[in-house]
């Protein structure tokens, strides 16, 4: 019997040694190695601005405030996700109001959106699920149509592409995550992407509690006096962080190509399998921050034999709107969002990372085969 986690991260020697040089300076806060990042970024994803965060979370909820997102405002968003997408919404007083997903990739059904659009409707949430975007150009043309705001999940989507359109280029900003698990880490962190300066600007002084100035503009030369004209949160990137992903960026080419091959090895180990794999469009560049499968029964005791035999596995997601807060606070059903109860129900992903080697893929693959 192998022994397969879930997952190992792809840190080594390039990002030890960025850490330490910040470990030698004088800033472990928001300074330049968090500057040099936010550069970087920026031209990796082809926009004019990005503002690093601590998280995810946290830089959605800045984004959400800068946009003027509050009490009553709905945002419409996809049950299939973390819970941290609809979270942000719930947190800045808004409602978020849940689109069904299509059946054969789990992303939110552009076709559906007009359905829910009312006087009510500030913005659209889309999640660009397992690393595969979203249609973005239906998308942002239902929002220009209806003078909605645009804000792209990008969590698992660090360098993806459809239809010639990246994460952040037509929306108002995209969001990504530097989680343990993604693409590329610092543990925890995030970015906020954006072409709109005076976004960029609201967004860089919510991040730091409402401050004009950071620690950097504060202390890097004679000592200036701040001064603070918003209430702001507490959510800038570290210069650890930073230094985390600062090589990554460098590499991330080839952290891609691996995954991609990892990817079409297990796809290859399940063709013709009565495993589903959700389905790749066309016209697209895939992010292959996850391999989901959807198995055809039995979800939940697939998973305890999986673990059984040494291999890490988790679900993503069981969909949102079943889940006890949101279920009893706005009275859904099971068969509110049928195409995405049933993803959420049928949904393991398998270990997948870049170290991972063709002997643990089969193991896994044959393993899982082997229950049907």
């Amino acid at each position: 019997m192998r022994n397969v986690p879930f997952y190992k991260h792809h840190l080594g020697t390039e990002e030890i040694n960025s850490v330490s040089e910040v470990i030698k300076s004088t800033f472990l806060t928001t300074g330049p190695k968090t500057k040099e990042f936010e550069d970087e970024f920026s031209t990796l994803m082809g926009v004019k601005y990005t503002s690093g965060v601590n998280s995810w979370t946290n830089g959605a909820i800045v984004t959400l405030k800068a946009l003027g997102i509050g009490l009553g405002d709905e945002v419409i968003t996809t049950p299939m996700s973390f819970i941290a997408t609809s979270n942000v919404i719930e947190h800045v007083g808004a409602i978020p109001v849940f689109v069904d997903v299509e059946k054969n990739t789990g992303n939110i059904d552009a076709s559906k959106i007009n359905q829910v659009i009312n006087k009510n409707t500030k913005a659209i949430l889309p999640v660009h699920l397992y690393g595969q975007m979203c249609d973005m150009v239906t998308i942002n043309q239902i929002a220009k149509d209806n003078n909605l705001f645009v804000i792209e999940d990008a969590a698992h989507c660090v360098d993806s592409e459809r239809d010639n359109i990246r994460p952040g280029e037509l929306s108002d900003a995209a969001i990504f995550s530097f989680y343990a698990t993604k693409n590329i880490s610092s543990g925890e962190g995030g970015a906020i992407v954006t072409n709109n300066e005076e976004l960029y600007l609201k967004i860089k002084k919510l991040r730091l509690h409402g401050m004009n100035a950071s620690a950097i503009d504060r202390y890097s030369s004679s000592y200036k006096h701040w001064d603070m004209d918003v209430l702001g949160y507490k959510s800038n990137m570290s210069d650890i962080q930073a230094a985390l992903l600062l090589p990554q960026i460098k590499k991330i080419k080839s952290i891609q190509s691996m995954r991609k091959s990892i990817f079409e090895e297990y796809v290859r180990h399940f063709d013709k399998s009565v495993i589903k794999i959700p389905e790749i469009i066309q016209n697209i560049r895939h992010s292959y921050h996850l391999f989901t499968v959807w198995v055809p029964s039995d979800r939940d005791k697939i998973l305890e034999k999986l673990q059984s035999q040494s291999i890490g596995v988790a679900v993503n997601y069981r969909s949102i709107h079943i889940l006890k807060y949101y279920k009893e606070k706005y009275n859904y059903k099971y068969s509110s969002f049928p195409n995405s109860y049933a993803i959420g129900e049928s949904t393991i992903s398998l270990p997948f990372y870049p170290s991972l080697d063709t002997e643990d893929i089969k193991y896994v693959s044959d393993t899982l085969k082997s229950f049907f």
